[in-house]
């Protein structure tokens, strides 16, 4: 009984300490694999600039709703002053990752095959969405929303991203 008590707390403190990645937290270092097969390393691509990184799959409709609103802000930024980076991730098999990245409006860098890069994070839904600044910090990470997929959805996360982007740069 002692023994089944002791392994039940140790699994508690091991499961407790474990925590999702957040804004202020230095985000942490991965290699992937891009849609042409080359590789891809974290933060050491960025270039020190701030990057929007996106975790996506092909079924999420809030995806769908974000992406475009995603297009604009490379745009209005700047691909010489902003990364976007997009995380294929909890993918079921259901879409074409790769026409769906090649389909977009978006000069980003597409990592492929990305649940264990969404693993290190914590990524529990899609789209994961957070920037990490000039420095490696986790600056913003998005809250979970009430709202439904479409235009409402987009728009929010457009203004938030912006918000910080603007406050960055």
């Amino acid at each position: 009984m002692f023994q089944r008590l002791v392994l039940a707390l140790a699994i508690l403190l091991a499961v407790g300490s474990i925590s999702a990645i957040e804004s202020g937290d230095i985000a942490p270092a991965w290699t992937g694999s891009d849609y042409s097969g080359n590789l891809v390393e974290f933060p050491a691509g960025t270039n020190g600039k701030p990057t929007v990184m996106v975790y996506w799959a092909t079924w999420c409709p809030y995806c769908k709703a974000f992406m475009p609103y995603l297009s604009q802000i490379q745009k209005d930024y700047g691909a010489d002053k902003i990364n976007v980076l997009l995380i294929n991730h909890k993918e079921r098999g259901i879409g074409d990752p790769t026409a769906y990245v090649e389909a977009l409006d978006c000069k980003a860098i597409a990592i492929r095959d990305g649940d264990s890069i969404g693993d290190t994070y914590l990524v529990n839904f899609i789209p994961g969405l957070m920037i990490i600044d000039s420095e490696g910090v986790v600056a913003w990470k998005r809250a979970s929303t009430d709202l439904p997929a479409g235009i409402a959805v987009g728009k929010l996360w457009d203004q938030q991203v912006r918000e910080q982007l603007d406050q960055m740069l």
